[in-house]
């Protein structure tokens, strides 16, 4: 599996600059905007062998890239001596011994059990050491903000940023995990007259109770009380604070399931979708259905008169529901118009009413609300609120992870009402698509029009995503389709559709405009990152951080994760290998680096 993410900062731009940054043996996973007059198109090129994610900054108001002067660019990766200067010998020697530690299966298969049992003969300080020169020290910058703050002014110094992330997780037995899980208020009234297994989706399944199987490399919450969420919160706005304490420019990334209840983030998805099927059905009458979805503009008087026919209201109500001061002005609605109608200043309980499609009549989806269920949603919505004003405070731009599609539809709903607000001066808010996802092209292209419409800046994380084999596992045990990508090669042709030739050729963007961002995790692809950061590409880590005890979980994950990665491409450990040799070959035994 792979490990990288960029970002872009897009301006409107004038195509036909080009700039190639050739790394060998891998494929492009990037992204691309477009102007008024622009088109999304796909292209491939060579890109670093370890990207994995790839966020993306795509729309600005304003153009600040018209004129940018052509820069020819050549990057040798394979320069171990710049690509490791910021590298002690005993950092190099570190990443040899735990890149070959990772190919080692019994070690990698029993990683936790072995950690255990080497804390319990050990003792904690000599774990905690042993730790600390090996996995931990590798993918772990520190226990706390300040504790970090030497490795990340290191980095930065060699020109590659920091995204910080608190990496600290419950270690819950399965059990656990699936108690918490079902627990709360599951009351679907909604039951169409057609059995159909899409609707099971949405809810909670014991068997998947445990979100953490079949998911490598992402953070898993359980939700407890609201008090946790609030200390949850506070972890968040500590981390916002120490990135923008640490680093200019910063980043920083929150997960919404630790934020609330994620039951309501299932219910609200189901709304969502469902709304999104009323559309497409209501398209279909029209016979748009076969036209891009931003092609399906709906007549305005003929879909007044579906609506009324289908009995979802009178005549004078279904004009209400085109009342505003755009709505249908030009005479069509299209998707962006109809997903208007579903707006913050509906009423929460209200909100959770989706169409039969056999009656036209709204029904209820679920019982209504208590009014503490109703306190505790409004109080998830203010804690993103709370998240995203410290962000803006701070100066540090703030990503939403991507999460379980059960629950990414209210995920990226309530990003993009923060991104409203909060990305009208410059992009703050980073929204995250999961490109091995069959509608990740759809979703991408439907927000960027959203935010070219309004008027504010679209931020974007794309990822291959982590959970391919639970979502895969989930859909074929209740019984809708398949969300994931038939192949890797779709995923790829999924990413190529914004690959970085493209989006750089087309953008004329220069390495120092700070319009496209390249990283990997902490630990990984030093060879790519710091080249790209001394050639003057804005060039990011993904910087993991807390206690040793408490961040096992991730530091297993890396261990199974690397485990496929390091078997599969011996060019890093070749590239470390080299370095050392002439290090030593140059008498520089005691090597350290100057900053």
């Amino acid at each position: 599996m792979s490990y990288a993410k960029f970002v872009t900062s897009l301006g409107r731009a004038t195509p036909g600059r080009i700039r190639r940054v050739p790394a060998p043996g891998a494929r492009c996973r990037s992204t691309v905007a477009s102007t008024k007059t622009q088109e999304l198109k796909g292209q491939q090129m060579e890109q670093c062998p370890v990207m994995e994610t790839v966020p993306t900054e795509l729309i600005s108001p304003s153009s600040s890239a018209a004129h940018a002067p052509l820069h020819k660019i050549h990057i040798d990766f394979d320069n171990t001596q710049e690509a490791y200067r910021s590298k002690g010998n005993m950092e190099l020697l570190r990443s040899l011994l735990v890149f070959n530690l990772c190919t080692i299966d019994l070690l990698v298969d029993k990683n936790k059990e072995l950690m255990d049992l080497s804390k319990k003969f050990l003792g904690q300080k000599m774990f905690e050491w042993i730790m600390k020169m090996t996995f931990y020290g590798q993918f772990v910058a520190g226990e706390d903000h300040n504790s970090i703050k030497p490795l990340i002014q290191k980095n930065q110094a060699f020109g590659v940023g920091a995204v910080l992330d608190y990496s600290v997780e419950e270690d819950l037995t399965k059990e656990e995990a699936e108690k918490k899980e079902m627990e709360g208020k599951h009351c679907f009234i909604f039951t169409p007259p057609v059995v159909d297994h899409r609707e099971n989706k949405y809810k909670p399944h014991r068997r998947f109770g445990d979100r953490r199987g079949g998911v490598i490399s992402a953070r898993t919450y359980f939700y407890a009380d609201e008090a946790k969420c609030d200390n949850q919160m506070e972890t968040f706005i500590n981390c916002i604070k120490a990135s923008g304490g640490a680093s200019t420019d910063g980043f920083s990334a929150i997960k919404m399931t630790a934020l609330g209840r994620p039951q309501f983030l299932l219910q609200f998805s189901e709304v969502l979708v469902k709304w999104r099927q009323f559309f497409n059905f209501l398209a279909a009458q029209q016979g748009k259905s076969d036209m891009n979805v931003l092609e399906q503009k709906l007549e305005l008087e003929q879909l007044k008169e579906n609506l009324t026919e289908l009995g979802v209201g009178e005549k004078n109500d279904v004009e209400n529901w085109f009342t505003g001061e755009t709505l249908g002005s030009s005479g069509t609605i299209d998707l962006l118009d109809w997903n208007s109608l579903i707006n913050d200043t509906t009423k929460i309980s209200n909100l959770l009413m989706v169409p039969n499609l056999e009656t036209g009549h709204l029904e209820p989806l679920l019982c209504k609300f208590t009014a503490e269920e109703e306190r505790q949603m409004k109080r998830m919505l203010q804690r993103v609120d709370v998240l995203a004003k410290h962000a803006l405070e701070n100066e540090v731009r703030l990503m939403v992870d991507a999460e379980q599609t059960y629950f990414q539809p209210a995920i990226s709903r309530l990003t993009l009402e923060m991104q409203r607000k909060f990305n009208r001066e410059k992009p703050v808010i980073f929204n995250t698509y999961q490109c091995y996802l069959k509608e990740a092209y759809t979703n991408v292209t439907v927000d960027v029009e959203l935010s070219r419409r309004e008027g504010w800046y679209f931020g974007a994380k794309l990822v291959r995503g982590a959970y391919m084999y639970q979502e895969r596992d989930r859909a074929k045990e209740i019984g809708y389709e398949d969300p994931i990508n038939p192949d890797y090669e779709a995923t790829n042709r999924m990413y190529h559709k914004y690959c970085l030739e493209h989006l750089m050729n087309e953008m004329g963007l220069s390495p120092t405009e700070n319009k496209v961002y390249f990283g990997q995790l902490l630990g990984m692809c030093d060879q790519i990152s710091f080249p790209l950061g001394q050639a003057g590409f804005p060039v990011y880590k993904y910087v993991p951080y807390g206690p040793v005890n408490e961040v096992i979980p991730y530091l297993s994950r890396r261990a199974l994760e690397n485990r496929g990665f390091m078997k599969g491409s011996q060019r890093e450990r070749s590239l470390l290998w080299k370095e050392l040799k002439r290090r030593l070959m140059a008498g520089q035994v005691f090597y350290n680096p100057v900053y």
